[in-house]
């Protein structure tokens, strides 16, 4: 019984030249038991919608790869440029706007 070696082709990526870069500082995950959802979004200080930028589908085992790549390039990053210092805080909203006072707490 011989087993079959998978062929390694070159991979040929297509990037349109009307491509418009979308930036995003926030990704909210949901998954299913077939699917991770990534909804990335632009969060601005004191705007009042937040919207969605990009949405990306895909199966639990390409997240994995995904998550496995990211880890790699990152470690490859810092290794090149230096840690990459995160900020600290309770929650995202604190690390990405500071504490808001309420209004019953103002002087």
């Amino acid at each position: 019984m011989s087993e079959k070696q998978p062929i390694n082709k070159p991979l040929s990526i297509e990037l349109p030249d009307d491509l418009e870069p979308k930036y995003a500082n926030f990704v909210l995950i949901t998954h299913s038991p077939a699917e991770i959802i990534l909804d990335f979004v632009q969060l601005l200080p004191h705007a009042s919608k937040r919207k969605v930028q990009s949405r990306v589908v895909m199966t639990p085992m390409h997240a994995k790869l995904l998550y496995n790549a990211l880890g790699q390039n990152l470690s490859q990053y810092e290794a090149k440029f230096g840690t990459i210092q995160t900020l600290g805080g309770p929650t995202l909203a604190d690390q990405l706007f500071g504490q808001v006072t309420p209004p019953d707490k103002r002087e």
